[in-house]
Parts: C-alpha cells; sequence; structure tokens
C-alpha cells in the first residue's frame, strides 16, 4: 500500500480517530460517565447468548475447530431466515458467512469495484463507508441525507450516477438518522437504479447494510431493497441484535433473483480468501442457529427511546424520533456540536459528536446506554445546555 493510499485512508477516519482520541473517547471507560457515544453493551449479555456459545463449544467431531469456510449449516440457517423475511427463495449457497457486517461490506466492495469505479454513499454515513470504498480502489461519491427526516433524495442519488458508477451503497434502518425506509421508497430507488443502469449501459448494483433491520420501533415492518430490485447486495452483523458487536459473525447475500449471481458467489469467495481469510471462527458459525433465534429487548430500547426523546424534548433540545436503530439525533444548541459535546463531558456524558458522522450542528445518542445512564445523566443534559446558550464563562 502507498504512502499516498495511506494518507487518503486516514484522511477518510480522521474524524473518527480525532473523537476516539481525543478526552471524551479517553473518558468512555471511566467510572461513572453515562456513555452515549457507541452502541457498545452497557448491561450483561443475553443468557441464551452465553447459553449457545457453552452449547456449542464441546467438540462433536474432531475437526470442530478446523478452518471453517461459509459452513453449509450456518448457510441454510441464514438462508432460511430471508425466506420468512422476504418472500423470496433464498439459495444458502448464496450466503457467505463473514467476520461481521465491517468485513461483509469490504468483501462485497473488492467483489464488485475496479479502480477508479465510482460507489455511491448516502451522508451522513457509517464511520468506516468511504475507507472500505477507497481500500477496494473506489472513488466515493456523496449524496446528503438532509436532517431531521434523513429521506432519501433520488433526484439528487440519480443525478449522482455516472458511467463509472458501479454502486449506490444503502443504510437501512439508517444509522445514524433512524430511518427505516418503507417498501415504496425502496422502490422508488429501485425504479431510479434500472434508469440509470439502463442509461450507463451496465448494471448499478445496491449494496444494502442492514445490521438494524431487527430493531425497528412502533410496530413497523423492515423491508430489503432485495425484495424490489435485484440487483441488491445485502451485508449483516449479528452484533446488532445480540448487542454483542466483539463476536464477529456476519454474512454477505444477494437474493435468488440476481441475474449473475453465481459469477459474483464466485467473486466473493476469493475475496474473502484474499482479503485475510474474513470467515467467522468455527464456534459462531456453529452456534448461528441458535443465536440466529435472539434478540436483545427491542421493546426496552423503544421505552428508553421514548424517555430520552420526551425528557430533552422537555428541556428545549430538538431530538429526532428513530424509527429503528440504536441512535437518536438531536440539534446542539450551539452551532459547534464538537464544543458542545465537551460541555456534556464536563457532566459525565459521552455522545457523539455530529460532525463525526457528516451532520455538525447535532450529536447523536447511542440508545445502549442502560436505563441508570439514562436517568443519572438528564440533570447533566440540562444543565450542559444551560451553559452552552448562556455563552462562555459561565461557572460549572
Amino acid at each position: 500500500m502507498t504512502t499516498r493510499t495511506t494518507d487518503a485512508l486516514t484522511a477518510a477516519i480522521a474524524p473518527f480517530l480525532g473523537f476516539f482520541n481525543g478526552p471524551i473517547g479517553a473518558s468512555l471507560s471511566r467510572p461513572g460517565v453515562s456513555n452515549f457515544a457507541f452502541g457498545n453493551p452497557n448491561e450483561m449479555p443475553l443468557p441464551g447468548y452465553v447459553t449457545a456459545l457453552r452449547e456449542h463449544l464441546e467438540p462433536k467431531a474432531n475437526d470442530w475447530f478446523a478452518y471453517k469456510l461459509s459452513e453449509p449449516k450456518s448457510q441454510a440457517a441464514v438462508a432460511r431466515a430471508l425466506t420468512a423475511r422476504t418472500g423470496l427463495d433464498w439459495d444458502p449457497a448464496d450466503v457467505a458467512m463473514t467476520n461481521g457486517g465491517f468485513a461483509a461490506i469490504a468483501v462485497a466492495m473488492r467483489a464488485i469495484v475496479e479502480p477508479g469505479d465510482e460507489v455511491v454513499f448516502l451522508s451522513p454515513p457509517w464511520f468506516f463507508y468511504e475507507i472500505l470504498i477507497l481500500a477496494a480502489g473506489g472513488v466515493p461519491v456523496r449524496v446528503p441525507l438532509a436532517p431531521p427526516s434523513f429521506d432519501l433524495d433520488l433526484t439528487s442519488i440519480d443525478a449522482a450516477i455516472t458511467p463509472r458508477t458501479r454502486a449506490v451503497l444503502l443504510n437501512t434502518p439508517h444509522n445514524p438518522g433512524g430511518r427505516v425506509y418503507p417498501l415504496a421508497d425502496l422502490g422508488a430507488l429501485a425504479g431510479t437504479l434500472r434508469a440509470a443502469s439502463a442509461r450507463i449501459g451496465h448494471p448499478v448494483y445496491l449494496v444494502s447494510d442492514e445490521p438494524y433491520n431487527r430493531i425497528v420501533f412502533d410496530g413497523r415492518e423492515f423491508h430489503s431493497p432485495a425484495e424490489v430490485y435485484p440487483d441488491t447486495i445485502i451485508t449483516y452483523s449479528y452484533g446488532k441484535t445480540l448487542l454483542a458487536p466483539g463476536m464477529r459473525i456476519g454474512y454477505l447475500t444477494v437474493p435468488p433473483t440476481m441475474a449473475d449471481r453465481v459469477a459474483l458467489r464466485n467473486r466473493v469467495l476469493v475475496v474473502q480468501i484474499a482479503s485475510g481469510f474474513s470467515f467467522p471462527n468455527a464456534l459462531l458459525q456453529h452456534a448461528i442457529e441458535d443465536l440466529e433465534r435472539l434478540s436483545i429487548d427491542i421493546g426496552a430500547i423503544e421505552r428508553r427511546r421514548d424517555r430520552m426523546v420526551g425528557a430533552l424534548r422537555g428541556m428545549g433540545y430538538e431530538p429526532t424520533t428513530p424509527e429503528g436503530t440504536f441512535y437518536i439525533m438531536a440539534r446542539a444548541p450551539i452551532d459547534d456540536d464538537v464544543a458542545f459535546s465537551l460541555e456534556l463531558a464536563r457532566e459525565d456524558i459521552a455522545i457523539l459528536p455530529g460532525t463525526v458522522v457528516e451532520v455538525p450542528g447535532w450529536f447523536r445518542i447511542s440508545l445502549t446506554a442502560n436505563d441508570q445512564m439514562v436517568e443519572a445523566s438528564l440533570p447533566g443534559f440540562e444543565r450542559a445546555r444551560a451553559r452552552a446558550l448562556a455563552g462562555p464563562g459561565v461557572p460549572a
């Protein structure tokens, strides 16, 4: 990797690294801090999760912990779940098991992108979309989603597509915006991509990043664009639904309606090997059929959302009401969201400044903070807002 390439990759994640290595990032593990910065667990793991791992830790064959590619039983378990969720007859052979959703996106980019190809992604993005596009030799192209609604702007997406466009990268439910894009919106996006593909003379892939697809609120139903657009590549992580992001297992898959899925399937396998054997470990693959049936308490996350949104609004903040994911976005009371995050840090409250996710003037709150953290933080949110609005020189 050249110095120029490394510099470009470093620049792509500079806001994240700057936050993580800064005073707030350094305080995340300090006792007493209400940690709303990242989607990390703040309660003990699901008992069923631990039970499943124990059950499958005991070897049942001499090759139990041998090298593993995508295990047929893992692929079959995922295909059954996708068939039930989408109504499409999913082929297990089209499921590539990966060591997390991060790896699934990286593999997808390297399997479809040639050097110089453009990949359109929607901003605000997940921190690492740009670096993964760049690492595959692609050219990142941003299309904004305007807060607080984060609606899809089909006109802007269409305008961003050129003959060099290889893919559009969509996150639904959307982190950090919390939108769960309904089937009608996904159908309209599919129509836009079909027309663009015909215009430029080759298919535009839709990479649908769906790690939060079971974390939806208010009785909503999640729909994947794979239901309406054959050239969809789904990436998924189990780390969100199980709230065990350090246990790396996910998958990359395509619907049975994709015309060139066998060719893509073969490229994905080669990329997984070439990129450092990006398969999950043996234990997680053995356990996945049991893990597939588990979930954190979505109702508890929804109640925490309602408590936090209501309290912040009562103080004068302007928070979103997310339709899914772990995250609330809120407008900072001053333009400088980084400065405001430092005001909150004075109250032992850690949030993610919106600048880190390309939404300056806002900040993100993770609902994986526990209920005790929520209640302990509310007076601090109120004091920090009052100080920020009063201006410099106000005593703590």
